[in-house]
């Protein structure tokens, strides 16, 4: 009885809201310098550190405060910036679809404010503890999205406010440091994984498929056909084995 006793609290302290913060910790070692970098474009393209922040607030989505401060660099029109923007986050749709069936048992309202906060990073965290699970706790959620998305918001602040020192960001790589992070969690993933064969017909075919589609659209066009496309192919495989 005892020895129940003990395994259901361990279960409870890896649900907890305390254990998602803990498992978030990775996250904000990236998030610490893309957002930085993030509130450094920004400032660099003629964003208020108030408008910075509002950004990371309300939009909260790294890759589309990099496309705004370099639209809103450029002079493109508000229509244009709320459409880019639209189609690039549209992979949040695959995101939230996938984590979904892990969230069944709760509520409309609750699904909806765990999906507000899910980005890249803590779907790649979530994605990997379901994958040794048939449900995910809310709490534990809550407490990965909550500890991301305060430190983004943190870290976009600094960066806009010391941006002003930082005339050119691209002499250190600022602006790369987005795509660098995808690159470091597509690595990780792949190396934590037991299909390594899948993983690369997959990569390779959405890497191809990019290349091939951006040629005939638009580059956020050709992102969206390449996510959908490597993924069916994942999938077949899969089913075929």
């Amino acid at each position: 009885m005892q020895q129940e006793n003990v395994q259901l609290r361990m279960e409870s302290d890896e649900n907890s809201f305390l254990q998602g913060v803990k498992d978030c910790v990775p996250t904000l070692l990236g998030y610490l310098s893309i957002g930085f970098a993030a509130g450094v474009v920004g400032h660099t393209s003629g964003l208020s550190v108030l408008e910075i922040t509002l950004m990371s607030i309300l939009i909260y989505a790294g890759s589309a405060q990099f496309i705004i401060a370099g639209m809103v660099a450029a002079q493109g029109s508000i229509a244009a910036i709320v459409f880019t923007v639209f189609i690039v986050n549209l992979r949040h749709l695959l995101l939230s679809a996938a984590l979904s069936p892990y969230f069944r048992h709760l509520t409309a309202f609750k699904t909806m404010m765990i999906g507000t906060l899910l980005t890249d990073e803590t779907f790649g965290v979530a994605i990997n503890r379901a994958a040794n699970t048939k449900a995910l706790s809310e709490s534990w959620m809550n407490g990965l999205n909550i500890t991301a998305y305060l430190n983004w918001i943190l870290a976009t602040m600094a960066g806009a406010f010391l941006g002003q020192w930082i005339t050119n960001p691209e002499r250190f790589g600022l602006d790369f440091a987005l795509s660098a992070m995808f690159i470091g969690l597509l690595v990780l993933q792949l190396l934590g994984r037991q299909k390594l064969f899948r993983d690369l017909v997959v990569v390779v075919s959405a890497v191809i498929i990019v290349v091939g589609a951006s040629m005939v659209t638009s580059g956020s066009v050709a992102v969206i056909i390449a996510t959908v496309s490597a993924a069916t192919i994942g999938v077949l495989i899969e089913r075929w084995k």
